[in-house]
């Protein structure tokens, strides 16, 4: 069963009917997500799926296009569960330093640091400020474990522009994280 071609977001039946149809697809993405990060089981991949779903319950005023824009969205709510999470365990830690974060296509590891996952979100912040497109690209590529054709047709672009906009978005987060 897959994604309708249209979603009413103000209607949470719909999500709420949605959820259950991509639950393993979810999961799968959580699963990605988890693995590279060696989480320390206090998040799990149930969990965090169940928080992105509340954030996407309550972004009450987007529509979904199709599958891809759906899960594109879904990987910028785990992105979101992920950085608050980070933000809470800096709390408790205090001040952290920073440290290196990889953004290479073989591998996209950000260990279970909170530090560093602020440091990125912060990165990623300021690049959607300027290029929000670029932005979007790397939230479905490193938060959704998307391919270059899902993220394309997400964004209704081509897959050679998404695979322009990964290469320029690294080297930008690699400047900005280096400084």
């Amino acid at each position: 069963m897959g994604v309708p071609s249209r979603l009413d977001a103000n209607q949470r039946e719909t999500l709420d009917g949605l959820v259950p149809a991509v639950y393993d697809q979810l999961r799968a993405i959580a699963r990605r997500q988890l693995a590279v990060r060696g989480e320390d089981g206090t998040l799990n991949t149930t969990r965090l799926v169940h928080e992105a779903y509340l954030k996407l319950a309550d972004s009450s005023n987007r529509t979904w296009r199709d599958r891809s824009h759906f899960f594109a969205l879904a990987s910028v709510a785990m992105r979101h569960v992920l950085v608050d999470r980070a933000r809470a365990r800096l709390a408790q830690k205090r001040e952290g330093d920073r440290c290196r974060i990889t953004l290479d296509d073989a591998v996209v590891a950000v260990p279970d640091q909170p530090e560093v996952m602020l440091q990125l979100d912060e990165s990623i912040e300021r690049l959607a400020a300027v290029e929000p497109r670029l932005a979007r690209v790397v939230d479905c590529r490193f938060f959704g474990g998307m391919t270059d054709q899902e993220i394309a047709d997400a964004m209704q672009v081509t897959r050679r522009t998404v695979q322009r906009d990964w290469i320029k978005a690294r080297m930008l987060l690699r400047r900005a994280l280096s400084q």
